[in-house]
């Protein structure tokens, strides 16, 4: 399992964002996007997750690999806790959703349903769906909104127990998780020059 990434060129409605990417990802490693909001972390994440194509550039290893948690928590409000786990489950192919359970403490949730739980709970349960998915990459922006300072505790280790079993992990956040060995990758200097953006405007309304 690895991911690489050469020479990526990212664009938001045709305008590049970031350029110049370049970065390997290996089984047990986990890389932390850093950078302002509005900089492209949500745009490389989405980019990388294949729902929108580079402007240039290789991703090399990122087919049938990433399980992608964005801002929404991607849940249906009708059904409980467990119909929506059971419903991601059997996406990918798989069954078994104790753990997904156990790993963010919703066993006393279990039937409720996913529309009445409060934003913590919705988030919890939204990052509960990537232990379903058996996919060895996460790519989380911004995963701990709405958690409290236990939840996001209990991220961290679900994030860990991920990277020792052979997983990997890449994490837009502004909060230091205490994920040792954790590699920082800062989008600042990476950002589109005047040169980049020139000719781009008009392609973006086309």
């Amino acid at each position: 399992m690895s991911l690489a990434v050469t020479d990526l060129c990212v664009a938001r409605g045709g305008v590049p964002v970031l350029t110049g990417i370049s970065f390997d990802l290996a089984a047990g490693q986990v890389l932390i996007l850093r950078g302002p909001n509005g900089s492209g972390k949500t745009t490389l994440l989405r980019t990388l997750a294949g729902l929108q194509p580079p402007l240039s550039g290789q991703i090399e290893g990122a087919e049938d690999q990433i399980a992608y948690a964005a801002h929404s928590d991607g849940l249906k409000s009708m059904l409980s806790v467990d119909e929506n786990l059971t419903f991601w489950a059997q996406v990918f192919g798989r069954k078994d959703i104790d753990a997904a359970i156990e790993a963010f403490r919703l066993g006393e949730l279990r039937r409720r349903l996913a529309g009445t739980l409060s934003a913590g709970q919705k988030r919890r349960l939204g990052l509960a769906r990537l232990l379903v998915t058996g996919r060895p990459i996460w790519m989380l922006d911004e995963p701990t909104v709405s958690l409290d300072v236990d939840a996001v505790a209990m991220f961290a280790r679900a994030v860990r127990a991920h990277l020792a079993q052979g997983g990997a992990a890449l994490i837009a956040t502004h909060i230091d998780l205490g994920l040792d060995d954790a590699q920082v990758l800062d989008v600042g200097p990476f950002r589109a020059s005047p040169e980049d953006l020139a000719g781009a405007s008009d392609e973006a309304f086309l």
